[in-house]
């Protein structure tokens, strides 16, 4: 898949989540900061991105620099995703279900910063397994980058896209047997 080019669009920020971490040297302890960011333009253009440094500022704008590198497209259905979809990544699982317009982003967190950069108006979703707000966005990222269209699954398989949503041609029923068989086959019954 072709990199993004972020220098393009007009990307939003951010910032979900701030964590001061810790290493244990010799004289004590030294701190520093990470970030979570995520980065949109509100249509259909998301990233995630992750930066760490000494100072909050630094952090931040190393997590904007990364996920301006990890850009994606969301594909969409009007204003919500195409299908259901559960991502997982390490022990975070989030499930992510279409829903009819008008009943928004039904999000914790960091998750509903990820769909609503990524332009997506009408979602419900479930965090499942660890409330980490690392590991829930990167499930949700992973999610929402195993969408698929249903054009781009119609021209895999050599089908229409009606035959893919199953709204294809009926097909005719049976052809009915002899009149004549069907009132003595009824009646041999026990």
């Amino acid at each position: 898949m072709a990199q993004i080019k972020a220098d393009s669009l007009n990307l939003q920020e951010s910032v979900i989540h701030i964590n001061r971490v810790a290493k244990v040297v010799k004289g004590g302890r030294r701190f520093s900061f990470t970030a979570l960011v995520a980065v949109g333009d509100g249509e259909s253009t998301v990233g995630i991105g992750y930066g760490k440094a000494k100072e909050v500022p630094l952090a931040i704008q190393k997590a904007i620099e990364d996920a301006r590198k990890n850009l994606f497209v969301v594909p969409k259905h009007g204003s919500t995703i195409t299908h259901e979809v559960l991502g997982h990544y390490g022990a975070g699982k989030v499930l992510l279900r279409p829903c009819s317009a008008g009943t928004g982003v039904i999000a914790g967190g960091g998750v509903r910063a990820l769909l609503e950069l990524g332009g997506v108006k009408d979602v419900l979703t479930k965090c499942l397994g660890t409330t980490t707000p690392i590991n829930m966005v990167r499930a949700a990222e992973q999610g929402l980058r195993s969408l698929r269209r249903p054009e781009d699954i119609a021209h895999q398989r050599g089908k229409t896209v009606r035959e893919i949503l199953g709204k294809g041609p009926v097909e005719e029923a049976a052809p009915a047997t002899d009149p004549a068989a069907a009132p003595a086959a009824a009646g041999t019954g026990a």
